[in-house]
């Protein structure tokens, strides 16, 4: 019951915020953190019984769907004033206190306490950072999923806090129609369950348009607010985990391709695909800048036909969703290459800067890859 108000009420900030950012159809958003906070958070603090910091963070969250419908209004896409269904709220070390346990959540009611539900296996993520005393809860998001609550929480080693200016580890980042996200880890993300549901509403609301009538509008919006809820969460979950993945590497900088152009780069994605390859890099930059590390892009050209071992370039290298180099026969999957390609791609912009740059290597699954091609071992078996 009270977690279950405390996201309806969030809902409630998130959607007042949006509708007073998108402003109606006069072409006009705000798209200022600040400025919305400050026309609306007395309002809202006074409509619900949230706390301060929640009403922030559902301000905050309404104005970044906002900025993500302007860039969709300025590439000439279709989109509409960004609403949020999906049960959710979001805390940070203000809102919620964090055990090892279990974790103090604000709520309208005052506190409650909630027991974490872990595998027991010590070794595999969640379990092992909770259960690791040097990593610390930052921020958290709450989640509603078929009638039971989840945390899905960020964390981070206590000695990554004071990112070195020395020496820096990337973490590069590809984004597919059937791998959604795959890292120069090895890391991969299916795009299975997007494509799934993509198809399911594409059907439902075909089906909905054939009848034509007012109840059938109605309900093509209702599938709408479904499905936008149900991609959020999942493009949320997948946000998360690149940037656990990242601080899991001590990696100072995710690093994605420019998605300016990504329809000519992924000739095969389609509208929705676009929206989800921008809508995770803008999840991934604010929930990495809140964790001390930073997302950046780079110039996609040839990240998918360069060889990534040898640097041998041809259009003959990649196949669908294998990469096979004509020079030094170096064979893996093709995202894989890629990703790695776009971490490279960061390390030689770097060593072009006009200061010089710091010295950068990309992160694998093992060990490290620095711009003259050079593979480093890890330093020793648990790294």
């Amino acid at each position: 019951m009270h977690l279950r108000e405390t996201v309806e009420q969030f809902k409630y900030c998130a959607n007042t915020a949006s509708e007073w950012c998108w402003h109606g159809d006069d072409g006009y958003h705000v798209t200022s953190k600040a400025k919305a906070e400050g026309a609306l958070y007395d309002q809202l603090r006074e409509d619900t019984e949230l706390t301060a910091n929640l009403v922030q963070k559902g301000i905050r969250q309404a104005v970044e769907a906002v900025k993500s419908g302007v860039e969709r209004l300025k590439n000439d896409q279709d989109t509409s004033r960004p609403t949020f269904t999906a049960d959710t709220a979001v805390y940070d070390k203000r809102s919620a206190t964090f055990h090892h346990d279990h974790v103090s959540l604000s709520t309208p009611d005052g506190r409650i306490e909630c027991d974490y539900i872990l595998p027991d296996d010590t070794d595999i993520p969640p379990t092992k950072y909770v259960t690791d005393e040097d990593y610390e809860f930052r921020r958290a998001t709450l989640h509603r999923r078929d009638g039971d609550w989840y945390l899905h929480a960020s964390m981070l080693k206590d000695d990554d806090t004071h990112t070195t200016t020395e020496h820096r580890t990337v973490l590069g980042v590809d984004l597919g129609v059937n791998q959604l996200a795959v890292a120069s880890t090895g890391r991969f993300w299916s795009a299975d369950e997007f494509n799934h549901w993509k198809q399911e509403y594409e059907k439902r609301r075909g089906d909905l348009q054939q009848c034509g009538t007012r109840a059938a509008h109605d309900a093509i919006e209702g599938v709408k607010r479904k499905e936008d809820g149900r991609f959020e969460i999942f493009l949320h979950r997948v946000a998360n985990e690149i940037v656990a993945e990242a601080l899991s590497h001590n990696c100072s900088h995710i690093v994605f391709e420019d998605l300016t152009n990504i329809r000519e780069n992924v000739p095969e994605a389609s509208w929705h695909h676009l929206w989800a390859f921008r809508r995770l890099y803008e999840n991934v930059a604010y929930k990495a800048t809140e964790q001390g590390v930073k997302a950046v892009q780079v110039d996609p050209r040839n990240t998918s036909k360069r060889c990534s071992t040898c640097g041998f370039t041809h259009d003959n290298n990649r196949d669908g969703e294998e990469f096979a180099c004509q020079d030094c026969g170096y064979q893996n999957h093709a995202d894989y290459n890629a990703a790695k390609n776009i971490g490279l791609q960061y390390l030689r912009r770097r060593q072009n800067a006009d200061d010089g740059g710091a010295p950068v290597d990309v992160r694998l699954n093992r060990g490290t890859l620095n711009v003259s091609g050079e593979y480093n071992l890890p330093a020793s078996s648990e790294a």
